[in-house]
C-alpha cells in the first residue's frame, strides 16, 4: 500500500533534494519546470496567498513519485474559486507527476486529496500531456477514487520533432521557406559578420556554473529596444513585473545545467536571442526577440536556423516553442501539441457546480476553442 507524505512548506522540501533529482531523472519528457529548483524560485517570487501542497508518495519504505500542487484563488465569472492545481502558472506548456511511476503516483495522491479536508472547491490540472506522457493515466486516477475528471483542451503550443537527420528536417521543410531562410542569411552577412554564441553549462555538479550575466544582460538588451519593452502583458524577459523572476530562474537552471542560451551577433553586436531551458535533449524557448533595427536582415529567422541544426548537432530531439507566434513558427514546425485541463468540481460548492455548467455550455456551444485560441495567442 502506498503511502503519502504531505509537504506544505518550501523548506521542508529541501531534505527531498537529492530524491526529487533522482526521481527527474527518471521522469518521462521531464522538465526544468518539473525540478525542485524551479519551485523554489518560482515560490520565491509568486508562492505568496498561495498555499503549497506537495504530495510525496512512497512504498514499501522507498520514494516512488512526487506531485506537487499548490491551491490559488482566481477571480471567476461566478466569483472567486480555490483551485488546486499545478505550480507552473503558464510558463511552460507541460506538467505531472515526478517519477518512472505515474499511474501508481496518481492513484496515491489522489486518493489522500480524497480523504483529507479539501482546502479547494475545484481540482484544476492544468498543462497535462494527455497525448505523449500521460496517456489518460490523470483522468484514471482520478475516476478510481470517485473522482469526476472532466478533460478540456488548455492551450496549444508549436514543436519540431527532429528525425534521425538534419537533412531529413530541412528537406521536409517548405522549399519557399528554405530559400528565405537563405536570403535572410544573405542579408544579415551584408550588415556585418554573422556569430552565433550557444550558452549550455553543465552545472554546479560538473563545476560548470558560470551564470555568464554578460549573456545574459545582451538579452535584456535587445528586447528593451524592441516590441517587449511596451508588452501590455508584463509576462516578456524585460518586463519590471517578472525580470527579477527570470534573472533567478536563469541562476538556478545554470546551476542544474539546464540553460540554453543562443545570440546571434553582427559586427560582434548581440541583435536576436532565445533563452532555454533543456533536459535530456528535450528544448524549451522560454522567451527570444530580435533587435529591429536590424529587421531587414531577419535575425530571428537566421538564429532559429542556427539554433537548431546545432541543436540537431548536440542530439536535441525536441523542440517546445511554446504559445503564441504561429505564424513565425509554422514553416519550423513538425506538428502542434496540445495541453489539456483535468477538472474535478466539487459537488457541496456551489461556485464549482455554477462554474461547472459554464464549462459544459463553452463546450457545447464551441466557446471552448475561442477560449483555446486567446490563451495560446
Amino acid at each position: 500500500m502506498a503511502e503519502v507524505t504531505e509537504i506544505r512548506s518550501i523548506e521542508e522540501l529541501a531534505a527531498y533534494r537529492l530524491v526529487w533529482h533522482s526521481l527527474l531523472l527518471k521522469t518521462r519528457n521531464a522538465t526544468f519546470f518539473q525540478s525542485l529548483d524551479w519551485l523554489e524560485t518560482f515560490w520565491r517570487h509568486f508562492g505568496a496567498e498561495k498555499q503549497l501542497r506537495v504530495l510525496v508518495v512512497s512504498a514499501a519504505d522507498k520514494t516512488i513519485g512526487i506531485v506537487p500542487l499548490v491551491v490559488v484563488t482566481e477571480p471567476t465569472r461566478v466569483g472567486p474559486v480555490r483551485f488546486l492545481t499545478y505550480p507552473l502558472q503558464d510558463w511552460g506548456s507541460f506538467y505531472g507527476p515526478i517519477g518512472p511511476n505515474p499511474t501508481a503516483t496518481l492513484v496515491a495522491a489522489m486518493r489522500h486529496l480524497r480523504e483529507t479536508p479539501h482546502d479547494w472547491d475545484v481540482m484544476d490540472l492544468r498543462w497535462v500531456d494527455c497525448d505523449r506522457s500521460d496517456r489518460g493515466r490523470t483522468q484514471r486516477a482520478m475516476a478510481q477514487v470517485g473522482f469526476r475528471p472532466r478533460k478540456q483542451p488548455w492551450m496549444r503550443g508549436s514543436v519540431v520533432d527532429l528525425p534521425e537527420t538534419w537533412d531529413e528536417y530541412w528537406k521536409a521543410r517548405p522549399r519557399r521557406w528554405r530559400e528565405n531562410v537563405r536570403r535572410c542569411r544573405r542579408r544579415l552577412e551584408n550588415l556585418g559578420k554573422v556569430a552565433y554564441v550557444r550558452y549550455r553549462p553543465e552545472g554546479i555538479a560538473y563545476g560548470d556554473a558560470d551564470p555568464r550575466w554578460d549573456l545574459f544582460d545582451a538579452c535584456i538588451a535587445i528586447a528593451r529596444k524592441s516590441w517587449q519593452s511596451e508588452s501590455a502583458t508584463g509576462n516578456t524577459i524585460c518586463s519590471p513585473e517578472v525580470e527579477s523572476f527570470l534573472r533567478d530562474a536563469h541562476e538556478a537552471a545554470v546551476r542544474a545545467g539546464a540553460v540554453d542560451l543562443n545570440l546571434v551577433l553582427v559586427g560582434g553586436r548581440p541583435v536576436a536571442f532565445a533563452c532555454n531551458y533543456h533536459m535530456n535533449g528535450r528544448v524549451f524557448g522560454l522567451r527570444k526577440g530580435y533587435d529591429p533595427e536590424f529587421r531587414a536582415g531577419s535575425p530571428g529567422v537566421v538564429l532559429d536556423h542556427l539554433m537548431l541544426e546545432d541543436g540537431h548537432e548536440l542530439g536535441d530531439v525536441h523542440y517546445d516553442l511554446g504559445v503564441g507566434a504561429y505564424e513565425a513558427k509554422r514553416c519550423w514546425i513538425t506538428s502542434e501539441a496540445t495541453s489539456y485541463r483535468i477538472t474535478h468540481f466539487r459537488s457541496d460548492v456551489a461556485r464549482a457546480q455554477v462554474l461547472r455548467l459554464r464549462r459544459w455550455y463553452q463546450d457545447r456551444f464551441g466557446d471552448t476553442e475561442k477560449l483555446i485560441a486567446a490563451r495560446s495567442a
